[in-house]
């Protein structure tokens, strides 16, 4: 599996275009997994089963797999273009599911990529594509004295918070990109004094 920091979508995502009287109907929705994408298949099919198509597509991280269907649409007119729009959007850990209501009027060839490439786009853009970075997780403890400086310097190296606990002293448990932890480190040990360390319990893809 690829390690590096990627692009995928934030949340599940919705949005139509009609065409000629046809409607089209763009869903998105991140996934891990086949198994996970198979299943948002599934229920958008059940969800539309008077619909004459419910063409798809989808990539994973893993392995980097890619599927699609054009579902009875002619060849190369719905899961490619789905396809197609994702690869182009440099997403991954995605699936896009289209279903199509005929509306009696033929769209040929062209029409067709066209409306399956639209409704892809505006489904994608419902998601809100989003960047995953890979972040260490960190805990560390520090006198209330330092607290304003090294507060500071978090913000400067836009950690992420997961939790403050503040007793005698001050345990911060934040997220930081993965490449930016040395520097960080060097930057905090110089505040410190070296006198408090930082532990790495974990890590973890974190959207930025």
């Amino acid at each position: 599996m690829n390690l590096q920091n990627y692009m995928t979508v934030r949340f599940f995502g919705s949005d139509s275009v009609e065409i000629k009287r046809s409607k089209f109907i763009g869903y998105a929705k991140p996934v891990r997994t086949q198994e996970e994408a198979v299943a948002f298949i599934d229920e958008i099919r059940r969800k539309h089963r008077d619909a004459r198509h419910n063409c798809y597509a989808y990539v994973l991280r893993d392995c980097q797999q890619k599927r699609y269907s054009d579902d009875g649409e002619p060849q190369g007119t719905a899961g490619m273009p789905i396809l197609d729009v994702i690869l182009k959007s440099e997403l991954t850990d995605v699936c896009v599911v289209v279903t199509r209501y005929f509306g009696g009027i033929l769209l040929g060839t062209g029409g067709l990529v066209r409306a399956y490439t639209e409704a892809s786009q505006l489904a994608l853009q419902k998601a809100t594509p989003v960047m995953m970075t890979r972040c260490h997780l960190v805990s560390t403890t520090i006198d209330y004295s330092l607290y304003g400086m090294v507060e500071n310097l978090m913000r400067e190296y836009e950690t992420i918070e997961q939790g403050i606990d503040f007793t005698d002293s001050v345990t911060l448990n934040f997220a930081i990109d993965k490449t930016k932890f040395n520097s960080f480190a060097e930057a905090f040990t110089d505040i410190v004094a070296g006198k408090v360390s930082l532990n790495i319990i974990g890590t973890k893809y974190i959207a930025i």
